[in-house]
């Protein structure tokens, strides 16, 4: 008797899917980022992260869509403008504790469900993102 071998199923790297794509390409993210700045410009809640911003979010806008754009498997745009996001070393200038961290997540969190995301999608990159969030802490509070 030969033992029949079992080959795995695995995708064409030409066949597989990007969150990225999944979510709907640029258009969707450019969608969720304008939606997490809006929130955040409208909400109480998110006062003291608004604050962290200075007066104007275009910037922000701008450099979070570009990143997340790769973040979520598609173009590096933010990688081809500005090098390595270094997000560590780039939020430094900026004061971060532990309520700008937790209103970071919470106006994320909000957008993603008004932009139509999952449950189980919200509370997957919502772990993911605490993970970078607070690591972007630099002070106590």
């Amino acid at each position: 008797m030969t033992a029949t071998r079992v080959q795995p199923k695995t995708e064409s790297l030409e066949t597989s899917v990007t969150l990225f794509e999944t979510l709907g390409g640029e258009p969707a993210i450019r969608s969720l980022v304008d939606r997490f700045y809006d929130l955040m410009e409208m909400e109480a809640d998110f006062a003291v992260l608004r604050g962290v911003h200075g007066p104007s979010l275009d910037s922000a806008r701008d450099k979070l869509f570009l990143f997340l754009c790769g973040y979520f498997g598609g173009p590096n745009y933010y990688i081809e403008r500005y090098g390595h996001p270094r997000l560590r070393a780039r939020h430094l200038p900026f004061s971060i504790g532990r309520v700008e961290r937790d209103q970071w997540l919470a106006c994320m969190g909000r957008a993603m469900q008004d932009e139509g995301f999952s449950p189980e999608l919200v509370d997957r990159l919502l772990e993911a993102f605490y993970g970078v969030a607070d690591w972007m802490r630099n002070r106590d509070g």
